[in-house]
């Protein structure tokens, strides 16, 4: 079945021949660097902390193992970088449970690594799922539904970073497609980012909730419908105002 993420989303809401090159040429661009390999390694620590798998005695020594399983699948050109992040993940992974259970008070785990992969409605020319993993859904006592998505960070974000109208729809497709796949009604359903603060002097753990309401579904859903629709007609016009951004830009693929 064809299917679109967000990520292959916000790709194409930056540049649709970025997305040509990427998706249909299959032209490998960033593949990674010590950022996204600590981002990796700290997720998989926070989901098996969450899923009672991992004491807390065992936080760094796990998450040396997957910080050098990440490294070596990205180019590394800053190894004083790397030695940095681990001192750094040592001062986040402890707060990282405080810090969900003084958030959301009595909760259960509903799941973690959820996978979405829920047919997209109101698309004619062609049937297309809207494919995620949502790092993890939490039910407090209120009877409430919580997606959360964990985003590594160096100090945190600022307010414009925090209410970017492409960031956040991450968030609201995932409560449209998570309320489909289960039946649930929108309402009972709250969307939460997760920053885990690598430079930050303090709560290096910091949650915010992310308002995800009909208008703003409906927004997030009008720019997938026009993604598909431009996707399926192969139109790939070039976003100038992203170039200085693009991993493609000034080379064969892009001039």
């Amino acid at each position: 079945m064809p299917h679109i993420s967000y990520s292959e989303l916000k790709i194409w809401a930056e540049c649709p021949f970025k997305h040509k090159l990427m998706y249909i040429d299959k032209i490998k661009g960033f593949v990674g660097n010590e950022y996204t390999a600590f981002g990796g390694a700290i997720h998989s620590l926070c989901e098996n902390a969450l899923l009672g798998k991992l004491p807390e005695e065992d936080y760094e020594e796990y998450f040396q193992h997957a910080f050098r399983a990440e490294l070596n699948k990205v180019p590394v050109s800053k190894p004083k970088l790397v030695m940095e992040m681990l001192s750094q993940a040592n001062r986040i992974s402890p707060e990282v449970i405080p810090a969900v259970e003084s958030y959301f008070g009595n909760f259960e785990v509903v799941s973690v690594e959820e996978r979405l992969f829920e047919k997209i409605e109101n698309f004619e020319p062609a049937e297309y799922n809207f494919k995620g993993f949502i790092d993890f859904v939490v039910k407090t006592e209120d009877g409430k539904y919580h997606i959360v998505d964990w985003k590594t960070c160096s100090w945190g974000w600022n307010a414009e970073r925090r209410s970017d109208r492409l960031t956040t729809y991450q968030l609201t497709l995932y409560k449209k497609f998570f309320c489909q796949k289960h039946n649930i009604d929108p309402k009972n359903v709250e969307t939460h980012f997760a920053l885990l603060k690598r430079t930050a002097k303090k709560d290096h753990v910091e949650f915010f909730r992310v308002t995800s309401g009909p208008r703003k579904t409906s927004n997030a859903n009008d720019l997938l419908i026009k993604a598909l629709s431009n996707i399926n007609n192969q139109i790939k016009f070039k976003n100038r105002m992203s170039c200085d951004r693009c991993d493609f830009r000034k080379t064969e693929h892009c001039q």
